[in-house]
């Protein structure tokens, strides 16, 4: 069955219930779809699961419900899976259902743990207990990592190192001199929500869910605690049972990854593919799906650095992949690019003490390089090469090799010049143009 072809009172793949007409609240309360009991059947489970998420949260796609579906999922295994990754409910404005998903996945998952700007006390001491560890709903994380919020690198750390099995934080114990260096286990599985970004750091170890303010043509059903945490709570129960049966299968499980899904995206994807895997049917290709689909459409914005290093590949290419510019004409053209920042960084458009200092990280520097019959500060393409296949390999200009090839096609049939001019090599020289940026850089 297809994803449209879902049954439209309770959403599920497998679901053999009759339609009720009506209002589609009542008509799912009253048809009591799926069984709660545990059945050994983890596909039956998801699906129940899926279908019970999506009639009181508006996610922005199926994607955004299959990869919720599976992480509530895995949140019965993390032991099984070296890694465990978080999922990140962002909008850029509040009343978009991010408060109210991690409400719902609180009935879901194991020893749910609310936390709103949590101590990092409170968390250590609370994932030390192994036989309870918690599930973290860590809510308002914006107040935390946030433009208006001092940085709070002991949470952050935690939310990092929580991401690997056997990450421990040390702290010290005890009363006046008599302390001692405990470690504290960090290996939990936590979900968060909040405005706007959160931090790379966390960003690439989680799932973004990009919620929406829900539109007037997307009904959701009331969620009342009362009456539908225990609905969660059978459904919870029914996860853990099917789970637990597969662990041993979940611990050597290896996931084939889709196109482009690698490195840290693969860490965390893993275990949700493991799950999909093991549950058969549908789920491993919505799994797939899902992956490529929030993988492409979640990547985060680019640092200043690689955004630099993709606007001097284009504008060596507009240059006609020249073997050297000089710094006065990358400024010219870098400031006059369209929709880019560099026309004001810090108040000014971007200069060559800056300019210098974003490539010293990347290991480049600017040389006395030959650019015509003038000798001037400037950048050489071989020495940006290396940063190019690195971090930005889409926006290459053509390689030498090819400028080569190109040169010597000349349409009016006159030989082309086989090796571009060269660029005569001087001892280094910092630049010293005029900046608010100061010598430090």
């Amino acid at each position: 069955m297809k994803i449209d072809e879902a049954c439209p009172v309770c959403w599920s793949m497998t679901c053999t219930c009759t339609p009720v007409p009506g209002d589609p609240s009542e008509a799912s309360e009253a048809s009591d779809p799926s069984d709660t009991a545990p059945t050994g059947d983890l596909a039956a489970a998801l699906d129940s699961t899926r279908a019970f998420l999506r009639r009181f949260v508006v996610l922005p796609s199926d994607a955004a419900l299959t990869a919720v579906t599976l992480w509530a999922a895995h949140t019965h295994a993390v032991d099984a899976f070296d890694s465990t990754p978080r999922v990140a409910f962002l909008s850029p404005e509040p009343a978009s259902g991010k408060s109210r998903a991690l409400e719902v996945l609180a009935t879901l998952v194991p020893h749910a743990m609310h936390a709103v700007n949590a101590s990092p006390a409170a968390l250590f001491r609370s994932v030390s207990d192994l036989e309870e560890r918690p599930t973290i709903l860590f809510d308002e994380i914006d107040t935390v990592f946030g433009p208006k919020a001092k940085d709070n690198e002991e949470v952050r750390g935690f939310l990092n190192a929580g991401h690997r099995r056997g990450a421990v934080a040390y702290r010290c114990v005890g009363l006046g001199t008599q302390q001692t260096v405990t470690p504290f286990p960090a290996f939990c599985a936590v979900a968060v929500a909040g405005l706007n970004d959160i931090p790379d750091t966390i960003a690439t170890r989680s799932v973004i869910v990009r919620m929406r303010k829900r539109a007037r043509n997307e009904p959701v059903e009331p969620w009342r605690a009362r009456k539908r945490e225990p609905e969660g709570h059978d459904l919870r129960d029914r996860l853990a049972y099917d789970v637990h049966a597969i662990l041993d299968d979940l611990a050597t499980a290896e996931p084939s990854m889709p196109p482009g899904v690698e490195d840290r995206a693969a860490d965390v994807w893993e275990p949700l593919l493991a799950i999909a895997d093991a549950a058969g049917g549908q789920w491993p290709t919505l799994a797939r799906t899902a992956a490529a689909e929030l993988i492409e459409g979640g990547s985060n914005e680019p640092s200043l650095g690689v955004l630099l290093l993709e606007h001097l590949a284009a504008v060596w290419a507009e240059q006609g992949n020249p073997p050297a510019i000089g710094t006065a004409s990358i400024l010219d053209a870098l400031v006059f690019m369209d929709e880019a920042p560099w026309q004001s960084i810090k108040g000014a458009p971007i200069d060559a003490r800056r300019l210098a200092h974003l490539l010293k990280q990347y290991e480049v520097t600017s040389k006395k390089v030959r650019v015509g019959d003038a000798t001037v500060n400037g950048y050489r393409r071989e020495d940006l090469w290396d940063a190019w296949t690195r971090y930005v390999p889409d926006a290459l200009p053509p390689s030498p090799e090819v400028q080569n090839m190109q040169n010597t096609r000349n349409t009016t049939g006159d030989p082309a010049p086989t090796e571009p001019p060269l660029v005569t090599d001087v001892p280094d020289v910092p630049d010293f143009g005029e900046g608010p940026y100061g010598a430090d850089h």
